[in-house]
């Protein structure tokens, strides 16, 4: 018997994971929400299968698209779990092909080979920022939801999106407050262990375009929870604040490594 080795394996997961997604997403419309569920759990599954492989594997790897498959994931996750309290919800295209294209990117992307690192801190200090990534993201799926809801009632049409307005108002802003608490751990962790995850003595704090990214997305995600607490902020004010904090937030890593690794072809 010949058994499949590692990139074999993960060449078929990446391949089943990415039909699972497709399957809901081109035949939404005429497939029943029952069914449309099981196969992103299925999708989900194999997603999470995609990345143990390619985060404890053989040779584990990791760069800006895995980081987007694993943050992708977190929304899936998110998703599966608000479906729960709200089945109305209306966003299975959008999550299969988001759970898609992100194995798929992951695949021709793999990033480069992790060092082996003797600190403990650097597997929790990403774990971190991908799901305050994750957090965001889900957030920035509610608020286009949002926005798209809000356009379809002004044009007198059918909200498509399943829920009311202020229902997703309200959801956004607690996946952008689930996001800053995960971003400022995310923080705090990279300044505490600074010298264990940065391999220098009295390196605490590594001023890098990540470090600035991080803390610039950090002052603009807390100016959103401050206005909405202080001033109301909601509509479309608080929307462009979540969108230039997301893309500074995707600055951070996930641009900075698209450049590192595709752009100028480094690992580093």
């Amino acid at each position: 018997m010949i058994l499949a080795s590692p990139s074999d394996l993960a060449m078929w997961l990446t391949l089943l994971t990415a039909i699972a997604y497709a399957i809901p997403a081109i035949t939404a419309d005429r497939m029943g929400p029952s069914l449309a569920r099981r196969y992103l759990w299925l999708a989900w599954l194999l997603h999470g299968a995609t990345i143990g492989i390619g985060l404890l594997g053989e040779t584990p790897r990791f760069g800006f698209a895995p980081a987007l498959s694993v943050t992708v994931w977190w929304v899936l996750t998110a998703y599966a779990v608000e479906t729960q309290y709200f089945p109305q919800l209306k966003a299975r295209w959008t999550m299969a092909a988001l759970g898609s294209a992100a194995v798929a990117l992951a695949w021709v992307f793999p990033g480069h080979a992790l060092q082996v690192t003797a600190s403990i801190w650097l597997p929790l200090h990403w774990a971190l920022g991908i799901a305050s990534y994750g957090m965001f993201a889900a957030a920035v799926i509610h608020a286009a939801l949002m926005t798209s809801a809000e356009i379809e009632i002004r044009q007198g049409n059918e909200n498509q999106s399943g829920l009311p307005l202020l229902t997703l108002e309200r959801l956004m802003f607690r996946f952008v407050m689930l996001g800053f608490v995960l971003l400022t751990l995310t923080l705090i962790a990279g300044f505490a262990f600074g010298e264990q995850l940065y391999g220098a003595a009295g390196a605490h704090w590594k001023w890098d375009h990540k470090t600035v990214f991080s803390i610039l997305s950090w002052l603009t995600f807390g100016a959103l929870l401050l206005g909405r607490h202080q001033f109301g902020w909601r509509g479309r004010r608080a929307v462009r604040v979540l969108y230039s904090g997301a893309a500074l937030l995707l600055l951070a890593y996930a641009g900075s490594r698209f450049v590192l690794e595709v752009v100028l072809g480094r690992s580093l």
